[in-house]
Order: structure tokens, then sequence, then C-alpha cells
């Protein structure tokens, strides 16, 4: 009897510890899963721009928690973290930036996460040939300016879509038809871009800006395009760049100049000044958002309706 009891608790022990090995195995499982994702089981995003941030929401839908850097009218070319973006960026799943300079001051800390992270440039998708060069930016410079034409912003979507899928292989299906969904409506705002730039007189097709951001703009949609400050609002501009821009506006007849949400309306406004003072009257035209968006919960803080704005105000003015 006694030898029998011996046998029978050594294989209860063995029992026991079998069971034990496969309940730690799953909760490491579990516990692994959940460090994928987060807390929530949402994968947590962090992007730098208000257009980033608004595509990565629409392509994650609900397995995402999105977290913007830089709200309506901030100047992404001048932008410094903070210590609460720094925290934001050390506790995201991923991190999506324009890349292509834009986020000048950010560069080095992009680096850095690479190394720990998913840290993506949203134009990796871009080719040469599809990217502006950036003429006394620097040798081998573009252009950052991509979300200007649509078509191009369309690849944004694919490359939050892919990298989504990457990380959350489970929801991979979900990614692709809300990145498809997405990019469909991308396709209709382009079209629409197209139709209503095209009501303007071509003669008047000229759009003048504060800064030289709407260089893919005027290339999709047809329009000739000049701003006072360079593609980089860390440019200076000086009195010759003002006298410049103000005969351009007495010799072309131009009756309308725009303003930007996220850069100051004094530059603009004394090249209008100059221009008054030979005789020739420029009204401000209305207000473009350039590199920042509207504010939340408005239709222009959504990408979509940034760009409808900006194409409704440009046709009004110049129509």
């Amino acid at each position: 009897m006694r030898k029998g009891y011996k046998t029978n608790s050594a294989f209860k022990r063995f029992i026991l510890t079998i069971v034990f090995l496969v309940i730690t195995a799953v909760m490491s499982s579990a516990c692994g899963q959940q460090t994928e994702t987060g807390e929530s089981g949402k994968l947590n995003i962090t992007a730098t721009t208000g257009m980033i941030t608004d595509v990565a929401q629409q392509v994650g839908g609900e397995y995402v928690e999105v977290s913007g850097l830089m709200g309506a009218g901030i100047d992404p070319h001048l932008y410094k973290a903070s210590q609460g973006d720094v925290k934001k960026l050390d506790n995201a799943d991923i991190i999506f930036y324009n890349g292509l300079h834009l986020e000048g001051k950010m560069a080095e800390m992009f680096e850095s996460l690479e190394k720990r992270k998913p840290t993506v440039a949203v134009s990796k998708y871009l080719t040469e040939d599809q990217l502006h060069s950036a003429p006394g930016q620097g040798e081998g410079m573009h252009d950052p300016h991509i979300w200007f034409n649509v078509k191009l912003w369309i690849s944004t979507a694919e490359v939050i879509r892919d990298t989504l899928i990457e990380k959350d292989a489970s929801h991979a299906d979900y990614y692709k038809e809300n990145a498809a969904a997405y990019i469909k409506q991308l396709e209709e705002l382009d079209t629409y871009a197209r139709e209503q730039i095209a009501l303007i007189p071509e003669e008047s097709r000229i759009l003048v800006t504060a800064h030289d951001a709407f260089g893919y703009f005027g290339e999709a949609y047809g329009l000739t395009v000049t701003g006072l400050q360079g593609m980089n609002t860390m440019s200076e501009y000086g009195s010759k760049d003002v006298s410049k821009l103000r005969d351009y506006l007495v010799e072309k007849k131009i009756k309308a100049v725009f303003i930007e949400s996220s850069v100051p309306k004094k530059s603009i406004e004394s090249v209008i000044e100059g221009a008054r003072q030979l005789g020739h009257e420029v009204k401000i035209g209305g207000e473009l958002f350039s590199d920042a968006m509207g504010d939340a919960g408005t239709v222009e803080g959504t990408y979509i309706g940034m760009v409808r704005h900006n194409v409704d105000t440009i046709v009004a003015a110049l129509k």
C-alpha cells in the first residue's frame, strides 16, 4: 500500500507540474499580446502632423489609439518636442512622421527611436521622380509638402496600412478594408479639386501665398504658385523678397493673395501694402491651411475637409 501511495503521489505531482507549465505558457502568450497592443488592446500610435494623425485614425479605426503632436496653426518646420511629446513618443507602439525634413528639429529623435520601435516616414513609398527638389535647402533635399497632391497622399494611407498589418496581423483584413474605403474618398477628392480649379480662367490661375508650400498643389491642379518665403519657414525673407513679389503682383495684375493658418500674416500684408503704393489694389483672398489643418472637431480639422476648404477658397477668390 505504501509503495502504491508513493507512486500515486509522484504521478499527481507530475500532472500538476504539466498543468502549471501549460498555464504559464498561456499567460505568457497573453501578456505578450497585451504588450504588443497596449493595455487597452489597441495599438498606441503617435503621429506628428494633423494630416498624418487623421489618416492613421481613418485606417486604424477601432483598433488604434492615435495621438497627434501638432495641432491647428502649428508650424512643423519650427516645432520642437515638449516633455509631454517625448513621453507620447516613448509610450507609442508605432510612430508616424512625414519625413523629407519637414519636422527638421526632430530628426535626431526619430533616428534614435527607430532603433527601438517602428518609426515610419509616411513618404517612404514615394519615388525620386514623384518628389520636387527644394532649391536653396541643400543638395538632395526635397519639398516635404506632399499632402497638397492628393494622388501622392494616397501612398500615405498605404504606408500606414502596411505598417499596421505588420504590427497587428490579426486585424489585417480590417486595415485593408479601411484603407481601401479611405483611398476611394481621396480619389474622389482629387477629382473634385481638378474640376473646381478648372473653373478659374486660365490667366487667373496664379496662387500667391506667404511661403512656398503649394508646389505639389500647383503641379497637380494647374496653377502657377509663388510664395514670399521659401519652402521652409525657417528661411528668412527680406526687403528684396517683398519688392520682388510686389512687382510680380503688379506685372501680372494679380487681384488676390492668400494668408496661411500656420504663418503670420504680416509677411504677406507688407507685399499688399507695397503694391498699393504703386497703385495696384490686392485683396486677401482668404486663409488657407498649409502646414496644419483646422481645429479638431471641425470639417477643416480633417485632411479631406482641409483640402476642400483650400480649393473652395482659391476658386472663390480667383474665379
